[in-house]
């Protein structure tokens, strides 16, 4: 039986669309903070939201964050089937991190990875969640945080879940999203990176 294109298609643009709108720009502009691309690391995550000392504007665009990629997921598989959705979630981590209207730069892409998961497969965004936070609270990096997360969310994937699909689809994201750190790879692997409460280098 041949597959129905056009559905996937309107997923990932659908996904793409909701991914791309810049929360953290738009709230701190809101909250008279000025331009988050000219604070910290310059992306528009809610890691660099927090480098303003406000932490309810970086909460929240860590929630509208995992919420733009959540609602395309849930609606793609509404109406289309979860082959949609898994590509709407794609389409979403690739809107945050690659957004047309920022000239193709936004963020890191973990809240948005968190939203993807808990509604592709919440038991898998919970053990994502519970990773962060393991490594947040022991290493006190943010960044090794995300990645560990990452590096392990496929593996997770496979063994709560048992889908191909799905596995595939979460190591995609997981490697879009040491893309998007590899520069904070490099602070790893020298020493360099900056610790959570520390100080405000880049990342």
């Amino acid at each position: 039986m041949p597959i129905d294109i056009l559905p996937l298609i309107l997923a990932l643009v659908l996904g793409y669309l909701a991914g791309s709108i810049p929360f953290g720009l738009i709230l701190t502009q809101a909250a008279g903070l000025g331009d988050i691309r000219k604070i910290g690391s310059g992306n528009i995550g809610a890691t660099n939201v927090l480098r303003t000392g406000n932490r309810p504007v970086a909460a929240a665009t860590l929630v509208l964050d995992a919420l733009k990629a959540a609602i395309p997921v849930l609606v793609a598989r509404y109406f289309w089937g979860e082959e949609a959705a898994m590509l709407a979630a794609v389409g979403a981590f690739l809107g945050h991190c690659f957004p047309v209207w920022l000239g193709f730069k936004g963020g890191k892409g973990v809240a948005v990875m968190i939203g993807s998961l808990l509604s592709l497969a919440w038991p898998v965004g919970l053990i994502f969640c519970a990773v962060w936070l393991l490594i947040a609270y022991t290493r006190k990096i943010s960044s090794l945080a995300a990645l560990t997360a990452a590096a392990t969310a496929p593996i997770f994937a496979y063994v709560v879940v048992g889908s191909t699909g799905l596995t595939l689809t979460v190591l995609g994201l997981a490697l879009l999203l040491f893309f998007q750190h590899r520069e904070n790879i490099g602070r790893l692997m020298s020493g360099t990176e900056s610790t959570i409460g520390g100080d405000k280098k880049a990342g």
